[in-house]
């Protein structure tokens, strides 16, 4: 008969063979450009991430609400109609960190997402499309925050 004593017993057992193999799941970690986050201007950004100038592109798109009526969630979202995109990122301009939100992009994976970006004050929202080329493209629209936000 398995008692609960017998049977925390052979758990431990067999978590411990599992661990001498090497075969017990690892923390996973996030890898992310910490100082891209840090950046505090959009030509930082572009440094920390090892990015030239961008250059607006009427091929990325950036859809968010022309007046936000609550500056602590507004939906935000980047597309790119192009191949070869991959790196999506969303910035705001004014907000104390400038990136938002970035995204990686694969050839399984359309370029288009939408998140929710805390925003402090009015400013402008862009959608940055990091190109294999090496080509930095963007397109930027002006966002009008009445409450809350980042500062209050």
């Amino acid at each position: 008969m398995l008692n609960r004593r017998t049977a925390l017993l052979r758990s431990a057992q067999v978590a411990a063979m599992l661990g001498g193999l090497g075969l017990l799941p690892r923390t996973a970690l996030a890898a992310y450009p910490t100082a891209a986050f840090d950046a505090k201007t959009i030509p930082e950004l572009m440094k920390a991430l090892g990015a030239g100038a961008p250059v607006e592109s009427k091929d990325v798109t950036v859809t968010a609400p022309d007046i936000a009526e609550n500056g602590a969630v507004v939906p935000v979202g980047a597309a790119t109609t192009l191949a070869g995109a991959k790196r999506l990122l969303i910035l705001v301009e004014k907000n104390p960190s400038v990136l938002s939100a970035a995204f990686d992009v694969s050839e399984s994976v359309e370029p288009s997402f939408t998140t929710r970006v805390k925003m402090g004050q009015s400013s402008n929202v862009l959608a940055v499309a990091l190109m294999a080329d090496g080509r930095v493209l963007f397109a930027q629209k002006e966002v009008k925050v009445t409450l809350g936000g980042c500062g209050g």
